[in-house]
């Protein structure tokens, strides 16, 4: 519903947006992002009281989601009006021309449903009405805060708060640019001030809770949710439910069930009450009292999905309680396709796998090309006849919407390498790779080694900060020990392979032309980087970067400039490094035509990996995870021996993959690019053969 509510909006058509937003509302009154979407459609459409309304309302149901806040600062400061606050914002026409107010609402309209390039439009255009006008810089303000640019933002609020230092709506931003750069106390002085001049907002009053439960203050976000649910129109299911959280983060766990089974009454199919009830139940060893109550709800609440999966989450895995809960849930929901999955993983659980199949063809005739039950479905005709699974997955292929027949052809050659078809799932995987190639990145672009280094400079006395910097090629599988490093960093940032990457010298493929010619200094290429840090949510440079790509030819500004660095570069045995790349793609989608093509590059990337281990030329550490990268556990041992720390596991280190030494199958096809890595792997510590 929320992406053709957004189409509706694209295409100026609000009234249709405001039509799939109340039907949404309808359906769903208990779920703030419907209300959310209604109050931006109806903000469009022109109705700024009752898109205020109808924001208020979803704050209602969520006062601690912090995104709401800021949607409601914008509308405010769009709308120049706060209800308790009237007298601070009168504005003269001259001051503010009407003009510039129709700017301004444009700017935050286009901010509310994040066209953050549209916004920015409007606001260059507004600032020729009047450049130095303080709402324009409360905008402008916004606008950085969305582009992830805080310290612009902090600075652009503040100079719109000290010219309008009584307006609740600057503050009321100002108070998200601090929370944006981490200042907590500072973002709850000035949230609490936004309701010493309009004490009618109450909704602030459950993001002011969590800003006091993230200082660590429990005694100050417990005296302020007294101070909530005392007000009449402050005690409603969601700060009870916020209530519960606090009492449970208070080690209070039957204070939390007491707040909270009110709000189960009222909001059956509440996901965060269910689990917030759910740790309450099993702290205090009460999963009797568990069943019960949710037997209870279920009996009137039949169709209610979160429901039933609470209901199955008190029963062990697997169990035959856990088998009759999910029998219960088919009874009342036949062709549930959740259901249905529940049952067919709980006859694998049992080694029923006719069973289980006959549960998956059920899914796929409700659902056809559903991925749960094809993929059940493809795993017993592998095992049966593995013609007829390659066949299958061509079917589906075949009848797929265009935009779904990349990833199934990556499946097909998955299906095809199981069933022992090495020429034709490599045929598969490089004929999607020559598909795609015009789509994605060129292979970045490598140095020749100088005939010697700059001195690794010594680490100055008053270093603290430790960076590190992770990279691994293609196919290595660097994925998967970042979402271990994930699991036990705050620190890690990936920001590089997403939409917003650092503006730094390591993210451009011309560095190394730049540093050759002397267009970019070594000095120039560290300070750049340190530059970004602030933006990218550090403090300081005690950071986990993970690269895009690597050359030893930053080696000639990091020896000298960055010495107390360190780089971890992630490996397998490079010839199931090529295989890997060609099968699941990397996480920088790089385009290669051809297999000799992909296993130069490759040679060439790991020879000066393997010159940078063999030379020592920088501080470092190889982390080989052949054998390990599809196992959390023994992956945070690893790293956690190579760190000196305990890891705990990660949730996931993705979907599993071939298994070492696989490469070997694919001999006959991939002879002479094997050929090609053989050195490269044996300078690595890998046997020839």
């Amino acid at each position: 519903m929320q992406d053709n509510i957004l189409q509706a909006l694209r295409r100026n058509a609000a009234d249709d947006a405001v039509q799939l937003a109340r039907q949404w509302t309808s359906a769903e009154p208990e779920q703030p992002q419907a209300h959310r979407w209604l109050a931006l459609s109806l903000q469009q459409q022109g109705q700024y009281e009752a898109a205020l309304d109808s924001l208020q309302q979803a704050l209602v149901l969520a006062p601690d989601n912090a995104d709401l806040h800021l949607q409601h600062a914008g509308l405010l400061l769009a709308l120049r009006q706060f209800e308790a606050a009237d007298s601070a914002l009168d504005r003269t026409a001259a001051l503010n021309p009407n003009e510039l107010s129709a700017y301004l609402m444009q700017a935050h309209m286009a901010l509310a449903r994040n066209d953050v390039d549209e916004a920015e439009r409007v606001t260059r255009i507004a600032s020729r009405v009047a450049e130095d006008h303080p709402e324009l810089a409360a905008l402008n303000g916004m606008i950085a805060l969305r582009r992830g640019d805080g310290d612009r933002a902090l600075a652009l609020l503040s100079a719109a708060a000290q010219a309008l230092p009584d307006d609740p709506r600057v503050l009321y931003a100002l108070g998200f640019a601090y929370l944006g750069k981490n200042m907590l106390a500072f973002a709850e002085q000035a949230l609490r001030r936004v309701l010493e001049l309009s004490p009618a907002v109450v909704s602030l009053q459950g993001l002011l809770v969590q800003l006091a439960l993230r200082q660590g203050n429990t005694e100050g976000a417990a005296a302020t949710m007294r101070q909530v649910l005392a007000r009449p129109d402050g005690d409603t299911p969601a700060m009870r439910r916020l209530a519960g959280e606090l009492e449970l983060q208070s080690g209070q766990p039957l204070q939390a069930l007491e707040q909270l089974l009110p709000v189960l009454e009222q909001w059956p199919a509440d996901r965060q009450t269910l689990q917030l009830l759910l740790m309450a139940w099993q702290r205090l060893g009460r999963e009797q009292q568990a069943r019960d109550t949710l037997d209870a709800a279920l009996e009137t609440h039949p169709q209610v999905h979160d429901l039933w999966m609470a209901r199955l989450s008190v029963e062990a895995v697997g169990s035959a309680e856990a088998v009759a809960v999910v029998e219960r849930w088919l009874q009342a929901m036949p062709d549930y396709l959740p259901a249905l999955e529940a049952r067919m993983r709980l006859h694998d659980m049992a080694g029923e796998g006719d069973a289980a199949e006959a549960v998956a063809r059920r899914i796929a005739a409700i659902e056809p090309g559903r991925a749960s039950a094809e993929t059940r479905i493809v795993e017993a005709l592998l095992a049966r006849d593995p013609a007829a699974a390659v066949a299958h997955v061509h079917g589906i292929h075949d009848q797929a919407d265009e935009a779904a027949k990349p990833e199934l052809r990556a499946w097909l050659g998955t299906v095809q390498d199981q069933a022992g078809l090495r020429a034709d799932a490599l045929r598969t995987w490089i004929d999607l790779h020559i598909a795609q190639a015009p789509q994605r990145l060129p292979l970045p672009p490598q140095a020749k080694a100088p005939p010697s280094w700059p001195e690794l400079a010594a680490i100055g006395e008053d270093s603290t900060a430790r960076p590190m910097f992770v990279w691994g090629a293609p196919g290595s599988g660097v994925e998967r020990v970042i979402a271990a490093i994930d699991a036990a960093s705050t620190v890690l940032r990936g920001d590089r392979f997403g939409p917003t990457p650092p503006d730094d010298a390591l993210q451009s493929y011309h560095t190394l032309q730049n540093l050759s010619n002397g267009t970019l200094s070594p000095e120039q290429l560290v300070a750049q980087w340190r530059a970004q840090l602030p933006a990218r949510g550090l403090a300081d440079a005690n950071v986990i970067d993970w690269l895009l790509w690597w050359d030893n030819a930053l080696l000639w500004a990091l020896r000298p400039q960055l010495p107390e660095g360190r780089l971890l570069v992630v490996l397998r045995d490079p010839r199931d490094m090529l295989l890997h790349w060609l099968a699941y793609g990397a996480p920088a989608p790089f385009a290669v035509t051809s297999v000799n093509e992909a296993a130069e590059w490759l040679v060439r990337s790991l020879a000066q990996v393997a010159t940078l281990h063999e030379q020592d030329l920088y501080p470092h550490a190889l982390v080989n995870i052949d054998g390990i990268g599809n196992d959390p556990k023994v992956m945070a041992e690893h790293l956690g021996r190579l760190f000196g720390m305990r890891f705990p596991p990660a949730p996931s280190l993705g979907p599993a993959r071939m298994p070492a030494g696989h490469w070997r199958q694919y001999r006959e096809v991939m002879g002479p690019a094997f050929a090609l890595l053989a050195p490269v792997a044996v300078r690595l510590g890998y046997p020839e053969e």
